[in-house]
């Protein structure tokens, strides 16, 4: 069933609210044989985290053991023996994680319905050779607050002056979570339900590409990554912007061909991997951010002329589906890259001086929550077996956790761990690092 069918009308004309959202993803997944659909936690407003995992009928048949050979590419171990060419190429893709930037949510119910239902040959294809792990919204209590505002501000005769009500929310307005957290900052502390959410589906299938659409200021355009080439996080190999580079002439073709504006490489950087188009950057992975330029409402004056929400949804669809075709034409390549990043980043741990980092406090549960933090990225601790001194640190074996540099997860660590004041550009979107001992107020030492 078409979203009209389901919803009673058409995407664009009304901002759909998330249990409406919900309501269509199951009614489609119930419909279709190439989607299964499972609810992986719950907000803090008790609304339900869906994951919708999209591909072939054969693949559905044998998903456990597709996911199982696929998480061997991250093992250097066994990696080396895997055939790529063969392997379906693993795509996450999210949208709206900040509620009021809806466009990408929206557009989610025509993305859906249409992998569902497309009977053409390339889709069918694309769907045999790729596994599409589908969160149609990241913040369902956000995008709640936002389509409650825009749809009871809607005029019958649509108003697009900028200082309308309909473009202005209330506080908290829609773009944090329940307890007013920008969510695309929490990837790195994952603190809150939905990030816990979102990185066991991350660390469960260790996608080889993952999506970010939002929306920003109503004057702009379109952008896609690659951002500011100088604002890369030096932990990232060239690789990553070298794949990241290709897949963005497939987002410029899809554009061109129905004539929307865009940019790259510009204002948004690829540095601090707490965010959910960088963190793949640091587990194996290309992550990608698309930023729409907001309509806020329903249509809105601008500096390019009206700017109506259907226009947004078309263009998150677009790339959307660019960033399929990419995935699949660009499929041994992404994955030979997964495969060569962790056998490269073991290769590094070993070689560094540094063996392991050693962190400490006399306070068990702060510990305890650093801890847990490292557990949800997938990095190794162990508890101290003996006291330990270096300088002017000491460490008591039941106060302190040694984590080893050589580990699958080295990039990420050295990331947690980061003191660097210097950069190539001084300048950033917001965050350059944030070193993980310090936020938890830990001691720590690097011990060789």
């Amino acid at each position: 069933p078409t979203p009209e069918e389901v919803l009673g009308y058409m995407p664009g004309e009304w901002h759909v609210t998330h249990d409406q959202l919900v309501y269509y993803m199951k009614t489609l997944a119930a419909a279709s044989d190439r989607i299964s659909i499972e609810e992986t936690g719950r907000t803090y407003e008790n609304r339900p985290l869906l994951l919708l995992t999209i591909t072939s009928p054969e693949n559905h048949r044998q998903l456990e053991s597709l996911r199982r050979e696929h998480l061997e590419l991250t093992n250097p171990e066994s990696a080396a023996r895997l055939v790529t060419d063969k392997m379906p190429v693993v795509v996450y893709q999210g949208f709206s994680i900040h509620g009021n930037e809806p466009s990408g949510a929206n557009a989610a119910l025509l993305v859906a319905y249409y992998l569902a239902a497309s009977k053409s040959r390339a889709v069918e294809k694309l769907l045999d050779e790729t596994i599409i792990l589908f969160d149609p919204c990241f913040n369902p209590d956000g995008l709640q607050r936002f389509s409650t505002w825009a749809n009871m501000h809607k005029s019958q005769t649509l108003v697009s002056d900028p200082q309308s009500r309909e473009f202005n929310e209330v506080w908290p307005r829609g773009r944090t979570n329940h307890y007013w957290f920008d969510l695309n900052r929490d990837w790195l502390p994952v603190q809150l339900p939905e990030s816990q959410a979102r990185l066991r589906t991350f660390h469960r299938w260790k996608p080889n590409v993952l999506t970010d659409h939002h929306e920003m200021g109503s004057d702009a355009t379109f952008f896609f990554q690659p951002g500011v080439p100088q604002r890369t996080n030096p932990l990232t190999p060239r690789r990553n912007q070298e794949l990241t580079a290709a897949i963005a002439r497939y987002h410029a073709e899809a554009l061109n061909e129905i004539g929307s504006l865009y940019y790259s490489e510009e204002n948004y950087d690829d540095f601090y991997y707490g965010k959910g188009s960088t963190y793949p950057d640091a587990n194996g992975g290309i992550g990608i951010l698309f930023e729409q330029a907001s309509s806020r409402g329903h249509l809105q004056e601008t500096d390019n002329g009206l700017l109506s929400f259907p226009f947004t949804i078309r263009n998150q669809v677009r790339t959307a589906l660019s960033t399929l075709k990419a995935a699949h034409e660009l499929r041994k390549d992404l994955l030979d890259y997964q495969r060569d990043f962790f056998a490269e980043a073991a290769k590094e741990g070993a070689a560094d001086p540094r063996k392991a980092f050693v962190v400490g406090t006399a306070d068990r549960s702060r510990l305890q929550a650093f801890c847990e933090v490292l557990d949800r990225h997938q990095i190794e601790a162990y508890r101290l077996q003996r006291p330990v001194a270096n300088g002017s640190h000491s460490f008591l074996p039941d106060q302190s956790l040694v984590i080893p540099l050589a580990q699958k997860q080295y990039r990420l660590i050295q990331a947690l761990f980061d003191t660097s004041t210097e950069f190539a550009d001084s300048i950033f979107y917001d965050i350059s690092a944030w070193t993980f001992p310090y936020a938890f107020g830990l001691d720590w030492t690097d011990m060789e």
